[in-house]
């Protein structure tokens, strides 16, 4: 199995169906080191997972699973039909019109402290693609997968080559111009509170938490 259009940057690992992505880098996080990218090729999901190396606290790098959840949001705009609305929820659930199709996590090394430098993390997706067979909608009304929302034949390797493209540009641009324009395009896409009256959201660049005030009272909701 390849990844079609794969930046140089990554080296990709193919797992058989059933493959568990994000456990497999964490496993080879230190031993293979920035741009081991785990993917599973399967019929009815994608799922993927890249190791990272950081420049900065665990605190101010956790923006990395924002970065990733982002960068999904513009893969699947770019697969999907024009009609699909991609949406975001808290800390990093993926929406596509409405209904739950995926999410993403974020893992370091065990036992480091928000103040030091990880020697690693990673960050994964998992992305529902298809129902399996004799799926009856009606017993999870809130679920959805990108076949049943018109995207045309979705491949997992299609799918986790245009999130690493993605998620390439999007590290870029946090490395050379700051957090800003990440946390904008989150908001922009983020449902929790969006149409709550005199509400105000914001991002904490340096922890990344949801910051929501209203009426003098602040609130944080931490990223992970």
């Amino acid at each position: 199995m390849e990844l079609p259009d794969l930046p140089s940057v990554f080296t990709p690992l193919a797992l058989r169906e059933g493959g568990d992505a994000m456990a497999r880098a964490m496993a080879l996080a230190a031993e293979r080191g920035a741009g081991l990218l785990a993917w599973v090729g399967a019929y009815a999901r994608a799922e993927a997972a890249v190791v990272l190396e950081p420049e900065l606290s665990l605190a101010e790098a956790r923006l990395a699973l924002l970065a990733a959840a982002n960068a999904l949001a513009d893969a699947l705009v770019v697969l999907g039909p024009p009609e699909a609305i991609i949406a975001l929820r808290w800390p990093a659930e993926v929406l596509v019109n409405g209904g739950h199709c995926g999410g993403l996590r974020l893992a370091a090394p065990p036992g480091t402290g928000e103040a030091a430098v990880p020697d690693w993390l990673v960050v994964g997706f998992e992305l529902a693609l298809a129902f399996p067979p004799g799926h009856e909608s009606g017993h999870h009304p809130d679920r959805t997968c990108l076949e049943e929302e018109g995207f045309e034949a979705p491949s997992a390797a299609a799918l986790t080559a245009a999130w690493a493209r993605h998620l390439m540009a999007g590290l870029d641009r946090w490395q050379s111009q700051g957090p800003r324009k990440l946390l904008e395009d989150c908001l922009a896409r983020l449902e929790d509170g969006r149409d709550e009256a005199g509400l105000r959201r914001g991002i904490d660049p340096r922890s990344g938490a949801l910051v929501l005030e209203r009426d003098g009272a602040r609130r944080l909701v931490p990223l992970a």
